[in-house]
């Protein structure tokens, strides 16, 4: 059941930056027809683009991760022999692990540091400076977790591809 509830999380995530960049390019035609036609321009949308990027990134990684889909050179990987492959993968994936912890540790003080001086973001749209950061611990512990799963034998198989 929690293996269920895991891979929803990570869905939707996944649906979320999905719909989230289909909004924004939505918005942005939008606003450059409007502009074209001398309609004028949404002063927003710039500062919506900004923050949509980054935080679309950040929800869909766990899901590639989890799908063996993420970025990664193969070059290096496919000319060693398996078992040196399969030892270079495993070594990404802790230093990955490593480094998603360093997120989580340095994002949740981030937002509790931001939260706590009541810190907001002027601009065009005006909210708490910390719903930047928030998404930060949250898609880097799932991260961390994925790169546990795939250490412990239960993601894709170290050294294999998108589609092993």
């Amino acid at each position: 059941m929690l293996g269920r509830a895991y891979r929803g999380v990570l869905h939707a995530g996944a649906v979320a930056a999905a719909l989230l960049l289909g909004a924004l390019a939505l918005l942005v035609t939008g606003d450059v027809v409007a502009r074209n036609v001398g309609l004028g321009t949404l002063p927003w949308i710039i500062e919506v683009s900004e923050y949509s990027l980054p935080l679309a990134t950040f929800l869909i990684a766990p899901w590639l991760l989890h799908q063996g889909q993420h970025v990664r050179l193969d070059t290096l990987v496919a000319a060693l022999p398996p078992a040196a492959a399969r030892a270079l993968a495993r070594l990404a994936d802790g230093v990955g692990l490593v480094i998603c912890v360093v997120f989580v540790v340095y994002g949740a003080q981030a937002v509790a540091g931001s939260a706590q001086q009541g810190s907001m973001v002027i601009k065009a749209i005006v909210f708490p400076e910390w719903w930047l950061y928030a998404p930060v611990p949250v898609c880097f512990a799932l991260l961390a977790v994925e790169f546990v799963r795939r250490l412990s034998g239960h993601g894709p198989p170290a050294g294999a591809g998108p589609h092993a």
